[in-house]
């Protein structure tokens, strides 16, 4: 990796009309947009380009099905792209599927345009026209040839199969309803907002895309309320993470608020940018960012199933409840806050930044190394702030303890979330998309001929 490289992050965001029928006008604005966007960064390697146009449509508000998280589309996504280059490049294991003959004179980057506008058209129809645009625009930039066409066609059947085979993942279903706990240490509904129902109740159902079963990893239970532990991160929380009168330093304060915004967005950008500094291929590219999001998404699934598990409460709950929990070294406070207002509506334990942190510093570090170079990251919430970091490891970490600052988690649910995440990204790594020898190579070459 190049070393003392500084790239922001920041992409503008674009918007796109959604949920809306009768904004036709705004929708060829936003088609326009795209497309400009596309025309704007033609040199772009095509695996970021389409990274980037799927976090505008995710960042898009009423883009993505409130029930569906959007790791399952940046997952689905990348599969899709891995594969269809991978059936051309041939150097690594297959994720999922295998397009026999495909030749290697076809265009590794008109096939990544074509998985990615087949999955994204198939998850996001009501943006068809504004994709379709994109992708006219993409593969216009390429070579015309027999090359161009025969990866336009290996991308549009790996997309469509990948699709096909997700279909009844169980992401569709109905989220059951919850019912909020009433003892102490139970999950509630959390003011401000008081969410009457927590989000994603039957994530921990959807089928993970490598690991087995969502429960494969989860942690061992919270801490008891009475206990030293629970006293110790109560107690740190309390006074760094409120919204009055906090003990943390002016730097704390915004990191908590810096990265209070869809981590998995943050993880993306940071791999674009690690990208361009390496100058990758898109066949690196193509399997950097699948190995990425393919644990991204497993380690949403798994947090889920985790945080349902234990329906642990969350910390503005704990505090103002103190005086319910049977320990005489945490003292209520009734009108306690967070630092960033609202509290996200489903239980504490385990923290979700920790998981995907760890999980994605943990993929990139393995595929792109340690060597320190030093890189930008911008806010989701905080447009035009960025902050620096000289490794991935560092910018887990702060991700990660940024949640304590901000009055959302104690310090047990971050190092459980940091364990799982570390798990997911272990299996992920050591059991898919994997390098094949020479003898690997030349034996697939023999089986597709």
């Amino acid at each position: 990796m190049k070393s003392a490289l500084v790239l922001p992050m920041s992409l503008g965001l674009l918007a796109a009309a959604c949920g809306n029928p009768s904004a036709s006008e705004a929708a060829r604005t936003d088609a326009t947009r795209l497309v400009s966007s596309a025309s704007r960064n033609l040199s772009v390697d095509p695996v970021i380009q389409w990274n980037r146009i799927l976090l505008s449509i995710v960042r898009t508000p009423g883009a993505q099905p409130a029930t569906v998280h959007p790791t399952r589309s940046f997952a689905m996504l990348h599969a899709a792209i891995y594969d269809a280059v991978n059936a051309i490049d041939r150097t690594h294991a297959p994720y999922l599927i295998r397009v026999r003959n495909a030749p290697r004179s076809a265009s590794q980057q008109a096939a990544a345009a074509a998985a990615a506008h087949g999955v994204l058209v198939a998850l996001y129809p009501a943006l068809s026209a504004q994709i379709d645009a994109q992708f006219d625009q993409s593969v216009t930039d390429l070579p015309d040839g027999a090359g161009k066409k025969e990866g336009v066609a290996i991308g549009a059947e790996v997309a469509r199969r990948l699709v096909a085979l997700r279909a009844d993942d169980g992401s569709a279903a109905q989220p059951p309803k919850y019912v909020f706990g009433t003892i102490p240490g139970a999950y509630q509904s959390t003011p401000p907002n008081f969410p009457a129902q927590p989000q994603f109740t039957h994530w921990s159902h959807v089928r993970p895309f490598a690991i087995e079963r969502a429960s494969q990893f989860r942690p061992r239970s919270p801490p008891v309320l009475t206990s030293d532990t629970y006293s110790d991160a109560f107690n740190e929380l309390k006074s760094l993470g409120t919204a009055a009168g906090s003990t943390a330093t002016a730097d704390q304060a915004l990191t908590g608020r810096f990265w209070n915004g869809a981590i998995q967005n943050y993880w993306n950008e940071i791999a674009q940018t690690a990208s361009v500094v390496d100058t990758m291929t898109t066949a690196q590219n193509a399997r950097l960012f699948a190995l990425l999001n393919l644990a991204l998404a497993d380690g949403v699934i798994a947090f889920y199933d985790a945080k349902y598990a234990y329906d642990f409460w969350r910390p503005v709950t704990a505090i103002r409840a103190a005086d319910t929990d049977g320990n005489p070294t945490t003292d209520v406070d009734p009108d306690w806050l967070p630092e960033v207002g609202k509290t996200a509506p489903d239980p504490s334990y385990p923290g979700a930044h920790a998981v995907i942190s760890a999980a994605a510093a943990a993929v990139l570090t393995n595929v792109l190394g340690t060597e320190p170079f030093k890189f930008n990251v911008t806010s989701e919430v905080m447009p035009g702030t960025e902050r620096s970091f000289e490794s991935f490891a560092a910018a887990a970490q702060e991700a990660t303890l940024s949640r304590i600052f901000a009055g959302q988690h104690f310090r047990f649910d971050l190092s459980a979330g940091q364990g799982l995440g570390h798990e997911v990204a272990d299996l992920v790594l050591d059991r898919f998309l994997t390098p094949r020898d020479d003898e690997g190579i030349r034996k697939n070459d023999a089986e597709d001929r």
